[in-house]
């Protein structure tokens, strides 16, 4: 279960991250407040997961969840570049997050 609940905290913090750029500095009230309910969301269910993960792999991997997110929603949302490289560094994150699950008791 505490795999659920750190994949949960990894989709609000996308979500999170998107909204910053929607709220445009915390000038637009409803995509702020929506950011911040996202934050607190994110925050709640990494702690929850915490219960009974290893902090630095909970970490990484919601960390890395959240990057890979964002950078995809970035570029079909925002028009952001596609570069080979940046899709080499998703691959890379994607490898290292894969591998702290695998090796996670």
């Amino acid at each position: 279960m505490q795999w659920i609940f750190l994949f949960i905290a990894g989709l609000f913090e996308i979500s999170w991250a998107i909204g910053l750029k929607f709220s445009h500095g915390f000038s637009q009230i409803v995509p702020s407040v929506l950011t911040v309910i996202c934050m607190v969301a994110s925050f709640y269910f990494l702690a929850l997961a915490l219960k009974s993960l290893p902090l630095g792999t909970a970490y990484a991997i919601w960390t890395g969840i959240g990057t890979v997110g964002t950078v995809i929603l970035g570029i079909i949302l925002f028009k952001e570049p596609v570069t080979t490289i940046r899709l080499l560094c998703i691959a890379l994150i994607i490898t290292g997050i894969t591998g702290l699950k695998l090796i996670s008791h």
